[in-house]
């Protein structure tokens, strides 16, 4: 009994407190309803008021109210400028909202930036979020700097404005650097019409720009710049002045357009460069400077090229598996409200159009029933057929090669002579690609992995066809070196001639100099293999630029005007319109990126021109595609990340070190050309300047750390340190596979709880419905509305809750909880257990209870 009355009091203290709102807010609805009554009897008084005398008498009423405004305003003045700090302390006080007054503004304010932040998520109607967005803003920025308290009110509006004002910087500044993103907007254009595979594309040429870029920043402002500048001017000296015996056709176009004439004697090529070990007033040392940076080209590019790949690699695994509910996704998250132009929310469509067919087409191929046999017959013949292709452009490269070696060595030959090697690499990279895609028909891969084996085989065929020309062009290197030892006889006899018949004629006058045209000179095989690896960018641009015009823009300019007038339909049937081949374009870029790397140690100008032809490609081929091509009719998602096109770039940047480091350390220099002339290799520039620029024991240091009995412990130190690696991270891929299907299957197994647990209450209540159904009808009687219910449990939840609506509904507790609504939602905390059931409103409780004295009544009244 104790406890019933505790916890009567403690319901009454709620009520007494809800009672005592009720009375203010009565209070202030009679308020209300006074301030109307008397705002309608004015109105009456001015309606009858329609006399002269009660409208001259209102007139000077307010004649005489605005004289005393005006009194009271001078007054004002006067007091706000006589006034003292109590008075000041006064007014403030008066201004000063009360604490209940701010705290209630606190809170509408917090829930006006809680709506703010989770606008975006409220299933509403575009137009009412507008309205309650723009709604809660004002609010917020009205009210927000009340929240101070006298003079802290303009020192939190200061700071809150600064704060406004410091993110909408932030969010400026980051608009501002996605713009500055070079060619965002076209890639994600491109994205939008052609998927994922084809934007990837691009997003790889822009990378491979920017390396380009940084590397003719090194190539140019430390090997370039520093000769032009400091070192001998052109004509001073043999290596830079053009022959006497070509002179009079050194400007000609087509000695030109063959990068000869004083093309060849320039900056551009290895030979320019002078052997002095310091140039210029700063004592500037070229060759080491020459031989530094062309290690470092490949020292950056290995590692921009291993960074990126280690990124690509945590973004695939940071992003999770996206593998369920893969179209519920795409449906509901894929549009962005945020767009407000005509132009990107078309190209939104076409991209979220675009990735619904890449997310089909995955599902299809997953979903496939194939022949097994079948499919391995003819993916074997496949594979037959493309190795013969490569051997058979191996051996017509080498081929070509060695009959240019004996061209070089006639007169008078043709055009088409001197650049035989260059224009058939050319054709055979343009034919060899649509010949290998039409093989890979056989073998019916998913478009991902088929553009992966397409990848493969012709970067098979590049690398092939590029390591026989380079095997050939070594053999014309081997002959040059030959020559090079009678031609240094031949020079040293030709000055000492000179001195001596100046010095023969009994002159005391020094003997004139001789001119450095008229002096012989070796053939100087590094600037004739970088002039090979020029001719082979520059054929590979114009081919790649000729295909495009010819394959994709005047293919599609003849579909799209001839199609009315020809016999069947062009654009459905042959030749319609072009595809985008992803896998040509991204390995001619790898293809192309190697040769730079390879010849920018002899022809330090390259990069130059291959930055010029990344940056008209972005264009060009942006404008081919969006005007020229067709999206492919198997529309397939790129990987999350590029590592497989930086996997071949890696492959790529690893072989072209190899021909450039052999000639470093085993092929010796020119003796009349180039920074590294009169040494026996080239590596002994590093060994020179350790000697003479440097401490005796720094040298000695470098002579211990280039001992052969410390590198090999070191090479297999790294190889035992990479193995290990590699071994860890796939332990961590195969326990991050083992706890995914361990989550997956703690899902299913709640799944299946949940529905099981909601059958078996449902079959409970039907088997209770079922059994029992005279209880039922015992414990709901029909006239109850003047019973009073106690529970018969008072710890059960249940009993709790019947106990306190049973008091609320009671005739005795009528006063207090008439006015009150029944409440709208329950709080379920548990549950329901089968055979309890919590009653309605005014309903009586079903159960067994005690009986009282008196049938249908419990133990009380």
């Amino acid at each position: 009994d104790k406890e019933e009355d505790e916890s009567k009091e403690e319901d009454k203290c709620p009520r007494q407190n809800r009672a005592s709102k009720r009375k203010k807010l009565q209070r202030k609805n009679s308020d209300g309803k006074k301030t109307e009554e008397e705002v309608s009897r004015k109105r009456e008084r001015d309606k009858k008021a329609s006399t002269k005398e009660q409208k001259d008498s209102e007139n000077k009423e307010e004649k005489t109210n605005k004289e005393k405004g005006k009194e009271g305003e001078n007054k004002e003045k006067k007091d706000r400028k006589n006034s003292t700090p109590s008075t000041a302390s006064n007014s403030s006080d008066e201004e000063s909202l009360s604490e209940e007054e701010l705290a209630m503004l606190m809170e509408q304010v917090e829930q006006k930036k809680k709506l703010i932040s989770t606008m975006r998520n409220k299933p509403w109607r575009m137009v009412k979020k507008l309205s309650m967005l723009k709604e809660a803003q004002a609010f917020v920025e009205k009210f927000e700097g009340a929240l101070g308290k006298g003079k802290g009110k303009k020192l939190y509006a200061y700071k809150m404005m600064m704060a406004k004002k410091w993110v909408k910087f932030k969010r400026d500044f980051d608009n501002f650097k996605t713009q500055c993103i070079p060619w965002e907007m076209k890639i994600k254009e491109v994205e939008s019409h052609f998927g994922s595979s084809v934007a990837s594309y691009f997003i790889f040429l822009r990378w491979m720009y920017g390396v380009n870029l940084v590397l003719f920043g090194l190539i140019f402002g430390l090997v370039i710049i520093p000769e032009v500048l400091m070192g001998m001017p052109y004509g001073s000296m043999p290596r830079k002045t053009v022959p006497r015996a070509e002179q009079a056709t050194a400007m000609d176009f087509s000695v030109l357009w063959d990068f000869e004439g004083y093309i060849k004697y320039s900056a551009l090529f290895y030979g320019y460069y002078n052997n002095q070990r310091t140039i210029g007033w700063l004592k500037y040392r070229l060759p080491m400077a020459y031989f530094m940076v062309g290690i470092s080209v490949f020292g950056y590019s290995l590692m921009v090229v291993i960074r990126s790949m280690a990124r690509n690699a945590n973004e695939s695994t940071g992003e999770g598996d996206d593998e369920n509910f893969i179209f519920s996704w795409k449906m509901f998250t894929s549009w962005d409200y945020l767009i407000g132009n005509p132009e990107t929310a078309d190209n939104k469509f076409a991209s979220i159009t675009t990735s619904f067919k890449e997310s089909i087409v995955d599902e299809q191929e997953s979903n496939k029933d194939e022949n097994i046999h079948l499919r391995r017959f003819l993916r074997v013949l496949a594979n037959v057929l493309i190795i013969c292709c490569l051997c058979g452009s191996g051996y017509l490269i080498y081929f070509v090669v060695k009959r240019s070696q004996t061209f070089s060595k006639m007169q008078n030959i043709g055009w088409y002579e001197r650049n035989e090697v260059e224009i058939v690499m050319s054709l055979l990279g343009m034919f060899c690609p649509p010949l290998f895609e039409t093989i890979a028909a056989l073998e019916n891969y998913h478009p991902r992995i088929g553009l992966k084996w397409q990848l493969g085989r012709i970067f098979a065929l590049f690398l092939g066809n590029l390591y026989t020309f380079l095997l050939a062009l070594m053999d014309d290197v081997n002959e040059k070196l030959a020559e090079e030892d009678v031609l240094r006889n031949i020079t040293d006899w030709t000055l000492l001639n000179h001195h001596n018949s100046s010095m023969g004629n009994g002159s005391i006058a020094t003997p004139p100099p001789l001119d450095p045209a008229d002096v012989p000179r070796g053939p100087c095989w590094e600037t004739t293999v970088g002039i090979e690896f020029v001719r082979l960018t520059v054929s590979d641009i114009l081919v790649t630029y000729v295909t495009i015009l010819v394959g994709d823009f005047i293919r599609a300019c003849f579909v799209r005007f001839v199609n009315y007038c020809w016999c069947w339909d062009l654009e459905a049937g042959f030749p319609s319109y072009a595809e985008f081949d992803i896998s040509g374009n991204v390995l001619g870029l790898v293809f192309n990126q190697g040769m730079i790397w390879m010849g920018s140690f002899y022809a330090p100008g390259l990069v130059g021109i291959n930055v010029l032809r990344l940056l008209t490609s972005m264009y060009f081929q942006c404008w081919a595609v969006m005007s020229s091509n067709v999206p492919h009719e198997r529309v397939f998602k790129a990987s999350k990340s590029n590592n497989f096109y930086m996997g071949l770039l890696l492959l790529i940047l690893f072989l072209s070190l190899l021909p450039v480091a052999y000639t470093i350390m085993s092929l010796p220099p020119s003796f009349d050309c180039g920074p590294f002339s009169g040494k026996k290799r080239m590596y002994e520039v590093i060994q020179e300047t350790i000697e003479l620029d440097f401490p005796l024991f720094i040298a000695k240091i470098f002579s211990y750390v280039a001992n052969p009995g410390l590198i090999i412990p070191a090479i297999l130190l790294m190889v035992l340190a990479i193995y290990y690696l590699n071994a860890v991270s796939e332990a961590y891929q195969r326990s991050n596979a083992e706890l995914k299907k361990k989550m997956q299957m703690l899902r299913e197994e709640e799944k299946n709880k949940r529905n099981n647990k909601a059958t078996t209450n449902s079959v409970m209540q039907d088997l209770e419905d079922l059994l029992n159904p005279s209880m039922r009808s015992e414990n709901h009687p029909k006239h109850v509305e003047d019973e009073k219910i106690e529970p018969p449990n008072k710890t059960s939840p249940v009993g709790k809750q019947g106990k306190a609506s049973a008091e609320d509904g009671s005739p005795i507790n009528g006063r207090r909880g008439a006015g009150l609504p029944p409440p709208l939602h329950m709080l379920v905390t548990r549950p329901p257990m089968p055979g309890v059931r919590a009653p309605y409103l005014g309903q009586p409780r079903p159960g067994a209870h005690p009986p009282g004295p008196v049938p249908w009544r419990g133990r009380g009244q």
